[in-house]
């Protein structure tokens, strides 16, 4: 586990079977002091459920695209939530993870999912590359 500082703000970044995963929670943090609810908020947008639905469809070989059109006919829609655990359940998700670091469960993104994260201004991939 390694920390990256970006304008001013500590990322984290997990290393699982050679991937860099960033934390989204640490990102999310620069927007609230309720991290999960800003993550969330970011699943809700039909844009970033198809971006995550597209790149798991490349990437990802057991991903179930029927649970993905479930979830991207509903984004949008007022009564629509999407937590990140709902997600990897459902569609059997790879590009993001849920782990508990000393104590505190984080939620982390495969550095190319966090692209599509409109906080991408706060973590570029120069930043990563840098690091």
């Amino acid at each position: 586990m390694a920390k990256i500082n970006v304008q001013q703000t500590d990322v984290t970044i997990l290393k699982i079977n050679e991937d860099d995963y960033i934390s989204l929670t640490d990102i999310a943090r620069v927007k609230s002091t309720d991290p999960f609810i800003v993550v969330c908020n970011w699943m809700r947008n039909r844009n970033t459920i198809e971006y995550l639905g597209i790149w798991e469809t490349l990437y990802n070989p057991g991903f179930k695209p029927i649970e993905f059109d479930r979830f991207r006919n509903e984004a949008g829609l007022n009564a629509f939530t999407l937590s990140p655990q709902k997600w990897i359940d459902a569609t059997h998700a790879k590009g993001m993870v849920l782990c508990t670091l000393g104590g505190f469960m984080g939620h982390y993104g495969f550095y190319k999912y966090c692209a599509a994260l409109p906080l991408k201004k706060v973590l570029s991939t120069d930043n990563l590359c840098n690091s």
